[in-house]
This record gives structure tokens, C-alpha cells and sequence, in this order.
């Protein structure tokens, strides 16, 4: 059998290579009993091979196109022009015009014909490259069906296509055009069958746009589709839309718009029948390929067939849940502040850190609270504890405790709820937990905790193979049972409660909101704080120094230091940073993966933090700084009780205010020392994991240490004992994480994959302005920075820093900056936390902010009452 034009019968998923992503799909659609689907063939990738073989200069042509990369537009534009025209005029073989003239005979050589392009990296999980490549309708003859088969081959080269496929990270050179031709119908209805709703990825709701003729007037966005929604054999939601145009076959070939006469252009495409019966088609092409689906389908004659299917390719992947009752997962990265994707390693520490029960999705974790929400006593609890931290969660809870028995209610017990964190004490701790602690509480907490991670250092260092595994976990359980700790956690909750009740009762008694900001300065004990003003100490070391500094600016991280050594200020520049990296050196960006590099082995992800200080502060800014934060919290501690005095009862409404604000000022610096203590002991560990990886590599186990990042803790230390793997587990877990990395994760979602979405329910906005939650109170005005990572932060001062999320490595920015917004976070996630600590107004929890912000713009950020206003609608120039 030929492998240059296969027939539809004769295709399935593993001749993907041969025919394509939509090739295959058809193929498999054919071989489902009931699926109709218009009969046809494939013109193989070995055809263009043969095409290409033909024709030398393209073989030069897609050499140069391969070594380009994305920013090489005007190359990139030059080139698929070069090639498209050569492709065009090029000849089709002769052996395989004659194969495709056959099963156009067969087919019937004077039907009409849909000749569509069919790419080996087309309709991917990662990927459907919907609208890339070029489809023709209504093509009639042989000689107009070949010249076609041409177009197709060569749209796989247009400049969209192909900087498509870099931003995707696809190889050129292993990219290959099929063809599909395919008998044309001539329906009375068509449109796109969706077997996930694509609003809110509900996997039990199916979504169906349907307009009149040939479902080209949808996709092109021509006419407005009707929109119907199907769950468990029922329709659920119907919208008609007038329906004016429609797109139809021309009898000479090609497509022709018609008008649709005004009676009929508000009347329904599809029967309550039709859409039922669709619905259940969908169902069954969707068991096939194991995967929701976006279908296309038009109806011919009161029967359905179906023309292409591919993956929805935007949905979240759903946790796997131990049974088929309802779940409601909540997103521990936004509870972290880290949502990027984690590596299996990373995950699985993270888990044994937390000790109570995650769920994987899309290389990130979450809890079930569907528990906590069935019992009276703990949803209220639930609901009021990651409300106060994260109102758009508090939101989509009530949203699914109104769908009234979704979640059934159940007998309260006395387990307490599952908040997501990394502190099984919280719910024990109590929510209005206001306990007796002062500053020498906060100093023996931090004494205790480095004296066990000096502990840990010496012990780990006479560990090896299966027993050092054994003694991480062991050491894990000791962190979790710290982070456990009542007293800890008590000092925690008393500070925010404390700046609670000042917030609350200033605003009552003065009318004064978010006093507790202002007393919040320049705390004792802030050891994320300390670290900004630190890395300010680094900067005004070198700023003396020339040559350090145009150094810095090329350093790379092998033999960092040792290239300091010998320039003029090299030493104190050394000795400055090697004395940061002591303290701070095991923080990085996403630091609760343990994968991710840290700044001791990275130490140039520094360097642009350092320049900026150079560039943008004072000498001796940090000092002052810290001083001026603390004379504005202690002018505040006067200010409140005195004008408390003045007030009714003032005597006893100022002794209460002055014990709150002591809290404040004593406990709220501890706040960022947990996690600090996390990430000091997870350095640990993994500088002896990668000791023993090296071991494995050594023993051709692994081909590199950092292999172990995608394997589980429960894995490695199979491997570790036994010394073998299976060799293509790095591979898949490696392709896995670069989807994963690309997902953007949900706040709150339920088991049957619906994204609910929370709102601020604050109506008395600024027409245009961003809602979000207020962390940090005053109003500033100034220039927006996307920064998307922190590695590509180029800040000036007065800049107001716009980003996802933000975690402790992020802290040396906010010394230059001039307000803050993020789309995640709460009032005490770490950028709330220093936001207050440094004076900078701030919001977070701004949705897609970093899509509706665009980099350049100015920006009015209100800290007070929690929205952002874009100012200006353009970029500046230039």
C-alpha cells in the first residue's frame, strides 16, 4: 500500500507522522460506529518529501528558516515568502498526481471538495494550531483540487504559522505538511460542538455554536452564532441570535454569502432534537480520543456529520478525585504566592512539608474544603479565614454554598479545615486568636528555629544513599511539627487580628481607614525586609567601584566571584556579597519549589537587582529608609491614643488601642520568619540530594543530577535504593512540566472542572478601574512595569511595579519602587506584608492585570480602597 495518499479508512493515530494532526483525527472519527463522516483522503508528509527532494533550492530555504528564532520577523517574512513561492510553482510528482487522480475517481471526480492543511505539530495537547494553516472550500476538477494540495503545502510556511511554532518551542525542521481532501456537504446548519464548556471548563456541560450553511460564517466571525448549552440530556441554556448572513457553496466553486430573509434570521439553527442528539455524538467522540473535545459539524439532510475534532487545548486539568462525590479544590499556589508550575520533586516536598491531603492538577496542588464546606461550624470558619485573606475565594465559596445541595450538609465534627498552607496550626490557633505574646516571645522563636537548622547542617553531613532520604523525611516531620507549633502560629494570628481590630475600630471611632499600615513600618523581626535593606548595604559597597560595576554587568555565575577577586573594589564587593548570600543565599524566585536554583547558585540573579540600587538610590538609603518608616509608625502610636482621649469612654478606648498597637509592632515582623525557615532547611536538603544524585550519575543511573527534580521524593529514594529507573520517565515528566508551565491555574474549582470565578462586589468604582483587594494604604501615580519575571525587571525609580505574584526574592525591587500591584494575594501574603512595611500603596488580587496593564502606561494605584485606573490608553513612545 502506498503511503503517499491514504484513504480516511486506512488512517488512524499512529500514522500521525504520515498525515497530520487533522489527518489522524479523521481517520480516527472514521472508524467510530455511528460517526458520520465525509468520506476523503490524505496526501502524506512523504508527498511533500518528494516534493521537496524534487526541488533543491527548498531544501536550502527551510536550512535558513530553521536557524531563526522568533525576533527574526523580517527574516522570518522574507523567507516564507521565498518558500511559499517555490512550493507554488513547483510540480506535484507525477507518480503521486496519479495516486490522488485515483481516489479522486473512486470518490466521484466531479464532486465538490475541501482541501485542508493537515501539519505533523497540529491539534497537540499544547497546541491546536487552530486558524494557522490554510483551508479551501468548494474546490471543483481535478486541476483546481491539485493546485490546492500546493496552497495548503505551502500555508505551513506563513509568517504566522511559523513564528507560531517558535513560540511554541517547535522545531522547524520536524514540522511536516499532509493534506486533507474531503467531500464537500452542502448543510442546511453547521457550527462547533464544544464537549467542555469553554466559559467556565465544566467538563459536564457541553457548548454548542450553530449558524445557517456552511460554518465558515461562524469562524470568521461573519455572523453571530447561536449558543447552546446541554448538561446531563437536558438544554439548559438557549441564546438565538439574528442570524443575517450565511455562507453557502457557489456553483462555480468557492463560497458566496447570501442574505438570510428577515423571518427566518431569528429562528433557531438546531431543534431541541438536533441539539440533544449532537450533544450526545459529541459524548461519544469524546470517550474515543479520552479527552474533551472542540468539534466541527455541520447538518446535511436531518443527519449530522462531522468534519474535524480536535483537544480543547485551554482547559486546566481536573485533580483526581477518590470518588464521584463533589469537590471543591482550592489553589495552595495562590495561598503561596507561587502559581508557576512546580516540578514532581517540588511538589512532593511540599506535601510532606504541609502533612494533610493534596490533590495534583497541571503541576500545581490543591485541597479539597467540599469537607469543611458541609459542616456548618467549619464552613463558617473556612469561609471567614481565606476570606479576610483573599476575598475573590471568599466570593466563589458563597457562589457554590448558594447552589443549595451541591455541597450536603453533614454533622459537624471535629476535624478542623483544610485551609491549603503549610501551617496545620492555623484552624487551632483560632481566628480571633489575640494571645499575650511580646517581643522576647519572638526572640525565642527565631532562636530556636536557627539553632535547629545549625543542627540540621551538622547532622546531614553524615548521611548518605537510603539513609539520607530517610533522614529528610524524618527532619520534613520536625518542620511540620514546627510550623505546628501554637505559639508560633499564635504570634502570627495575634498580629494580623490586632491590625484587624485597629483597622476596624480607627475607621469606627476616627474614621480613619488602614491606620494599622502606618504602625506597621519598619517592625523588628522582618526578616524579608531587613533582606531589601541589605542588598541596599551590597549596593553602596560597590558603588564606589567602576570597574565592579561594568564587571557585574557581564558576569556570568561560573567563577563569579573569582572574577571579582582581582579588581579595584573586587574584594569588598566579594566580601559584601558573599556575607548576603550567607543569610539569604538559599531564597530564589517560587522558593517553596526546592528545585528552583537559589541566589548561592545563581548568584547574577542578583546583579540586576544590585545596579538598580546603584542606579535609582541614595547612598545610605536603606538606613534611612528603615529610620524614616519608624519615626511615622511611632508618631502614629501618639497620634491614635490621643485623639482617643477626646472621644467618650477615650481613657479606656486608647489603653486598648496602645496594648493592639504594641502587638503590632512586637509580632508582625515574625510573620516572614517561618517561611524563612523553610526555605533554609529545603536548601539543605537539597544540596545533599544533589550530593547523592551525583552518585547516581557516577553509577550511569542518571545522565544529570538535576534529573531528580522530576521524580518524586517517593521515587528517589526507590532509585536511591535500588539503584535503577526507568529510562523514560525523565523524558515524559520533562515534556509534562513544559505544558504544565504554559497553564494558567485556578483560584477555586470544582471536580467536574468549572472555574468559579469571584468578584470584589464593590460597585462605587471609577468607571474603568481594576478591582482588587487594599494592602497598603495611599494613592500613588506613575509609570507601570509588567514584569513577568524577576529576572527581567528593569525598574527606575518611582516605577509602579505590575506582576502575578511576588514571593520574598522579589524584595529587593520594592526599595525603588512607588506602588505595587498584583493578581494574586492577600492582606498578609509577602507583598502586602512588605508593601506596608516600606510605605507603598498597594492592591492585589487583580485579575489578569498584567494583560489589561500594558508596560509603559500610567497608572493611579488607590492603596485606601483597592483599585487600580489606567490613566493613559497608549504606551508612551518609545
Amino acid at each position: 500500500m502506498s503511503a503517499t495518499v491514504l484513504a480516511f479508512q486506512a488512517i488512524d493515530n499512529t500514522k500521525r507522522d504520515l498525515v497530520g494532526g487533522k489527518g489522524a483525527n479523521l481517520g480516527e472519527l472514521s472508524r467510530i460506529e455511528g460517526i458520520r463522516v465525509p468520506d476523503g483522503f490524505c496526501v502524506s508528509t512523504d508527498a511533500f518529501k518528494a516534493v521537496v527532494a524534487a526541488t533543491p533550492s527548498l531544501s536550502e530555504l527551510l536550512q535558513r528558516l530553521s536557524a531563526l528564532s522568533v525576533e527574526d520577523r523580517r527574516q522570518i517574512d522574507e523567507l516564507s515568502a521565498a518558500l511559499r513561492g517555490a512550493i507554488e510553482a513547483g510540480p506535484i510528482p507525477q507518480a503521486i498526481r496519479a495516486e490522488i487522480i485515483a481516489h479522486l475517481a473512486r470518490l466521484g471526480a466531479r464532486d465538490a471538495y475541501a482541501v485542508r492543511s493537515s501539519a505533523t505539530a497540529e491539534d497537540l495537547p499544547a497546541a491546536s494550531f487552530a486558524g494557522q494553516y490554510d483551508t479551501y472550500l468548494n474546490v471543483l476538477g481535478e486541476d483546481a483540487i491539485l493546485t490546492h494540495i500546493s496552497k495548503c503545502w505551502a500555508s505551513l510556511f506563513s509568517a504566522r504559522a511559523v513564528i507560531y511554532r517558535l513560540q511554541n518551542d517547535i522545531d522547524p525542521r520536524q514540522v511536516l505538511p499532509a493534506v486533507v481532501v474531503q467531500k464537500m456537504a452542502d448543510p442546511q446548519a453547521a457550527g462547533v460542538l464544544f464537549t467542555a464548556d469553554p466559559v467556565t471548563s465544566n467538563r459536564t456541560v457541553s457548548s454548542i455554536d450553530a449558524g445557517f450553511g456552511l460554518g465558515e460564517a461562524l469562524v470568521s466571525g461573519l455572523v453571530n452564532a447561536d449558543v447552546y448549552k446541554v448538561r446531563d440530556g437536558k438544554v439548559i441554556d438557549r441564546r438565538i441570535a439574528a442570524k443575517k448572513l450565511a455562507i453557502d457553496a457557489a456553483e462555480a466553486g468557492g463560497t458566496e454569502t447570501r442574505e438570510i430573509e428577515p423571518a427566518q434570521q431569528n429562528r433557531p439553527a438546531l431543534t431541541d432534537e438536533q441539539i440533544l442528539r449532537l450533544a450526545g455524538i459529541g459524548r461519544r467522540i469524546e470517550a474515543h480520543f479520552g479527552s474533551p473535545q472542540d468539534i466541527e459539524w455541520c447538518l446535511v439532510d436531518a443527519e449530522f456529520y462531522v468534519v474535524q475534532s480536535r483537544p480543547i487545548t485551554t482547559l486546566y486539568p481536573i485533580p483526581e478525585a477518590p470518588d464521584q462525590e463533589n469537590h471543591l479544590y482550592i489553589s495552595v499556589g495562590h495561598q503561596q504566592m507561587m502559581t508557576d508550575a512546580m516540578k514532581p520533586l517540588g511538589i512532593s516536598v511540599w506535601q510532606l512539608t504541609a502533612g494533610r491531603p493534596m490533590y495534583q492538577a497541571g503541576g500545581r496542588l490543591f485541597v479539597d474544603v467540599a469537607p469543611d464546606l458541609a459542616s456548618p461550624a467549619r464552613r463558617e470558619v473556612l469561609v471567614n479565614v481565606l476570606g479576610k485573606s483573599d476575598p475573590l475565594i471568599r466570593s466563589a465559596l458563597l457562589a457554590v454554598l448558594a447552589r443549595g445541595d451541591w455541597i450536603k450538609t453533614q454533622p459537624d465534627e471535629m476535624q478542623q479545615p483544610n485551609s491549603g498552607g503549610a501551617n496545620p496550626g492555623a484552624a487551632r490557633a483560632g481566628f480571633q486568636t489575640l494571645g499575650d505574646y511580646d517581643a522576647q516571645t519572638v526572640s525565642e522563636l527565631i532562636a530556636r528555629n536557627q539553632a535547629s537548622i545549625e543542627e540540621l547542617r551538622r547532622a546531614i553531613q553524615t548521611q548518605s544513599g537510603p539513609g539520607l532520604l530517610d533522614f529528610i523525611r524524618e527532619d520534613i516531620g520536625k518542620l511540620r511539627q514546627s510550623l505546628a507549633d501554637p505559639q508560633s502560629f499564635g504570634v502570627i494570628m495575634t498580629a494580623m487580628n490586632a491590625a484587624s481590630w485597629v483597622n476596624e475600630k480607627m475607621a469606627d471611632w476616627l474614621g480613619e481607614k488602614n491606620a494599622a499600615d502606618t504602625l506597621s513600618r519598619s517592625v523588628p523581626n522582618n526578616i524579608t525586609a531587613e533582606m531589601g535593606l541589605d542588598l541596599l548595604a551590597v549596593a553602596d559597597v560597590i558603588r564606589p567601584y567602576p570597574d565592579v560595576i561594568d564587571y557585574l554587568q557581564h558576569a556570568q555565575d561560573a567563577g563569579f566571584e573569582d572574577g571579582l577577586t582581582p579588581l579595584n573594589g573586587g574584594p569588598q564587593a566579594s566580601a559584601a556579597i558573599s556575607a548576603f548570600l550567607h543569610k539569604y543565599g538559599m531564597r530564589c524566585a517560587g522558593e517553596i519549589d526546592i528545585t528552583r536554583p537559589r541566589w548561592r547558585e545563581e548568584p547574577t540573579t542578583l546583579v540586576p537587582m544590585i545596579l538598580a540600587d546603584i542606579r535609582n538610590v541614595a547612598p545610605d538609603a536603606g538606613r534611612l529608609q528603615f529610620e524614616q518608616g519608624h519615626r511615622q509608625a511611632l508618631d502614629k502610636e501618639q497620634e491614635l491614643p490621643a485623639r482617643l482621649k477626646r472621644l467618650p469612654d477615650g481613657e479606656q478606648k486608647a489603653a486598648e488601642t496602645k496594648r493592639m498597637i504594641d502587638r503590632i509592632r512586637n509580632l508582625s515582623g515574625y510573620r516572614e520568619y517561618p517561611k524563612y525557615g523553610i526555605v533554609s532547611r529545603y536548601f539543605i536538603y537539597k544540596q545533599a540530594l544533589l550530593q547523592e544524585a551525583q552518585r547516581l550519575v557516577q553509577a550511569k543511573v542518571l545522565r544529570a543530577p538535576e534529573e531528580i527534580y522530576y521524580l518524586t521524593f517517593d521515587e528517589l529514594q526507590e532509585v536511591v535504593r535500588t539503584r535503577r529507573l526507568d529510562p523514560g520517565i525523565i523524558s515524559r515528566r520533562k515534556a509534562d512540566y513544559a505544558l504544565y508551565a504554559k497553564l494558567t491555574p485556578p483560584r477555586v474549582m470544582t471536580s467536574d472542572g468549572e472555574i468559579i470565578r469571584g468578584a470584589y462586589g464593590r460597585e462605587k468604582l471609577p468607571a474603568g478601574a481594576l478591582a482588587g483587594l487594599p494592602v497598603s494604604t495611599g494613592v500613588v501615580e506613575g509609570r507601570a512595569r509588567v514584569v513577568v519575571k524577576l529576572e527581567d525587571a528593569d525598574l527606575c525609580e518611582g516605577d509602579i511595579l505590575v506582576t502575578a505574584f511576588t514571593d520574598p526574592s522579589w524584595t529587593p525591587l520594592f526599595v525603588s519602587l512607588k506602588g505595587l500591584v498584583t493578581e494574586v494575594g492577600g492582606l498578609m501574603t509577602h507583598g502586602a506584608v512588605i508593601a506596608r512595611e516600606y510605605g507603598l500603596p498597594a492592591v492585589v488580587g487583580v485579575e489578569n492585570a498584567t494583560r489589561l496593564i500594558r508596560d509603559g502606561q500610567r497608572i493611579r494605584v488607590n492603596g485606601t480602597d483597592g483599585y487600580v485606573e489606567i490613566l493613559t490608553r497608549r504606551n508612551p513612545p518609545g
